[in-house]
């Protein structure tokens, strides 16, 4: 079986292939902790194992690399995923091609301008509008009669190819932009929501409405520059793809996608009161449970934070226990812009195909951080949430028992492993 560590940074489509896959074959794959993108993969180290420094990358126990998202995802999966015959792992790298070729260039051109992490040009837009329409078109095609696109069973195609439609679903295909592409919509959500795909992206949601072009939001990306560096960081119109060239490259590197749009922290506008969040992560990573809860408990401030409790509405389904805690490690991810002001100690209780996920919750401000800010809304319906009383009994007694990782679940599951948000 597969195993190794996954170089990536938070919310990385092409990270999130390997990721599902593993989570079908079984395959350990953890996830680098402290990754920085521009600083870790900068680094001398890293680029020893991966000199070109592009993410995702992977390293395998035995000290074996991997880079290209596709060549990884094949290695972390198991045979059904790969393709049983010579012929469906050929259709498989078809797939592959498919997505990177026909449906990622005309994503970038399309929705980068308008999260605002590339310069907007018109025409541009409108040519990968066409390029979409000619893609998805093909698809539809392909799936009238089909499940899925290669065989009677998912595939790493499927996989590839929905990671590659993401950005589009999520940001610009509302309702009217998908209506004439129901095979794809419908292929496309048996993907996302199986089991191994929430497990990675979480409740992934379809868009309501299409984000509309803001010239704002590029040169707030870009910060204030004079009209001599405007003009060099102006891109050209997009150029068609030499077959030679690295499918990984072609969004202009993975700097593009790690920028993100700058938002604003609904924590930043809250009072930051008494309790120094950093200075209690540090104590609390340094101190054994016996000094670091009383600390806790020393230094909170009632009035500036909130304690909560929330506990996974679909236990049920739950199955291999490093699957459930590649879950929550998903969920760290992609909040991890709430990490500054929040804090979090989530326990697994129980064994594979019986267990149970659970956690206490601190962060700034009285109310459900969650809903505070559309980002940060992926995952959490997934749980129910209950406010705490700081005075009560029952909240010193969850704190200290999920802040220890100790005790059983209601039903009386042992606890089995721990994850820590900070």
């Amino acid at each position: 079986m597969a195993s190794g560590t996954l170089y990536t940074y938070p919310d990385n489509f092409r990270a999130y292939k390997a990721l599902i896959a593993a989570q079908y074959s079984g395959a350990q794959v953890k996830i680098a902790d402290n990754f920085e993108f521009g600083v870790t993969n900068k680094s001398k180290d890293f680029l020893k194992k991966f000199p070109l420094g592009k993410v995702p990358a992977f390293e395998t126990n035995d000290g074996k690399c991997l880079t290209e998202s596709n060549a990884i995802a094949f290695y972390v999966a198991n045979e059904q995923l790969r393709g049983k015959t010579d012929l469906e792992r050929a259709e498989v790298i078809q797939w592959f091609g498919f997505a990177d070729s026909e449906i990622l260039p005309a994503s970038c051109a399309w929705v980068f301008p308008l999260l605002g992490i590339m310069q907007y040009n018109k025409q541009a837009v409108d040519n990968a509008k066409e390029d979409v329409k000619k893609a998805l078109t093909a698809l539809n095609t392909h799936l009238l009669t089909r499940t899925y696109l290669v065989g009677e069973r998912l595939t790493l195609a499927d996989i590839s190819v929905a990671m590659t439609l993401l950005n589009l679903y999520q940001y610009v295909l509302e309702p009217s932009q998908r209506k004439p592409y129901q095979n794809v919509n419908r292929w496309f959500q048996t993907v996302i929501y199986q089991p191994e795909s929430i497990a990675v992206i979480g409740a992934f949601k379809l868009a309501d409405k299409a984000l509309e072009y803001d010239p704002k939001k590029f040169a707030e990306s870009q910060g204030k520059t004079g009209k001599k560096e405007k003009k060099e960081k102006e891109p050209k119109e997009p150029k068609p793809k030499k077959e030679s060239e690295p499918a990984e490259e072609l969004d202009a590197a993975d700097a593009v996608l790690a920028a993100e749009p700058k938002s604003s922290n609904p924590f930043d506008a809250m009072p930051k009161g008494t309790f120094d969040m950093e200075d209690f992560k540090r104590f609390y990573s340094n101190e054994d449970e016996a000094k670091s809860i009383p600390y806790f408990w020393e230094k909170f401030d009632p009035a500036n934070y909130s304690i909560w409790f929330g506990e996974y509405k679909y236990n049920d389904e739950l199955t291999k226990v490093f699957m459930s805690c590649n879950l929550i490690s998903g969920m760290y991810q992609r909040l991890d812009k709430m990490r500054k002001a929040a804090f979090a100690s989530a326990c697994l209780f129980g064994t594979d195909n019986d267990s149970t996920i659970s956690g206490i919750w601190v962060w700034r401000g009285q109310d459900l951080a969650f809903s505070l800010c559309p980002d940060w809304q992926i995952d959490y319906e997934s749980y129910s949430w209950r406010k705490l009383d700081p005075s009560a009994k029952e909240t010193k007694d969850l704190v200290k028992q999920y802040l220890s990782w100790s005790g059983t679940d209601k039903q009386g599951r042992k606890f089995n492993q721990g994850k820590v948000f900070k």
